[in-house]
C-alpha cells in the first residue's frame, strides 16, 4: 500500500480545504495519505489583522517526516507567482535530505490557489513542482483525463500541471466541485504511480 503525504500551507483555508480532497483521492485508490502542514511564519499580530485561518488540524511537518513516505503532494498559494516563504523555508531546511539523495525517485505533485483567474497559478505550480524535481521526485500532475478543467460553462481553476483553485480577492470565493474533483483526481494519479513503483 502506497503511502502519501499532502503537505500544504493555507493562509485562509482554501488550500486546506484542496489538500483534504487530494487525500480524499489517493484513499480512494487504495494508498493511505497523511495531511500535514507547514509552519507558519508570519507573526501573530499580522496574521490576526489580516483574519489568517489559524485553527486548521492538521499537524505540523517534520523535515525528516518526508523519508516515510512513496509520495509527496505539496500544496500552497501563490505569493506574487511563487510558493509563499513558509513552504520555501520548510524546503530550504531539508538540504541533509537533497545531499544524501533520500527523495530519490519519489512521486511527487504540486496544487496552488490564486486570488484571480490569471494570479500565478501555472508560475506557483512550477515553483513547487522545480523544488521537488531538485529532490528527484517523479512528477504527476493534473492531465485532462479531468476534463472538469476545461470547462467553458463556469470559471474554474485546474491546469495539466496540477490542481488549483481561484480564491476571489477577498477570499469569498472556496473550491468548487470541479476544483474539487480535479484535486482528487490528482489524488488518485499521484497515489496509483506511487502503487507501481512501490507496491
Amino acid at each position: 500500500m502506497a503511502k502519501v503525504l499532502v503537505l500544504y500551507y493555507s493562509s485562509f483555508g482554501h488550500i486546506e480545504t484542496m489538500a483534504y480532497a487530494i487525500a480524499e483521492g489517493a484513499r480512494a485508490a487504495g494508498a493511505t495519505a497523511d495531511v500535514k502542514r507547514v509552519p507558519e511564519n508570519v507573526p501573530d499580530e499580522i496574521a490576526k489583522a489580516f483574519y489568517f485561518k489559524l485553527d486548521q488540524s492538521a499537524p505540523i511537518a517534520k523535515v525528516e517526516e518526508l523519508t516515510n513516505y512513496d509520495a509527496i503532494v505539496v500544496g500552497a498559494p501563490t505569493r506574487f507567482g511563487r510558493m509563499p516563504s513558509a513552504m520555501g523555508s520548510f524546503w530550504e531546511q531539508a538540504g541533509q535530505l537533497w545531499m544524501s539523495g533520500a527523495l530519490l525517485g519519489k512521486v511527487g505533485g504540486a496544487f496552488t490557489s490564486s486570488a484571480t483567474q490569471h494570479g500565478g497559478n501555472e508560475m506557483t505550480l512550477f515553483s513547487i513542482i522545480t523544488n521537488l524535481m531538485h529532490f528527484g521526485l517523479i512528477i504527476v500532475g493534473l492531465p485532462y483525463s479531468h476534463a472538469g478543467q476545461g470547462t467553458l460553462d463556469e470559471i474554474v481553476g485546474g491546469a495539466p500541471y496540477g490542481a488549483t483553485t481561484i480564491a476571489g480577492a477577498q477570499g469569498q470565493r472556496h473550491p468548487t466541485k470541479i476544483e474539487l474533483d480535479g484535486a482528487r483526481h490528482q489524488g488518485d494519479l499521484i497515489a496509483k504511480a506511487a502503487a507501481k513503483l512501490f507496491g
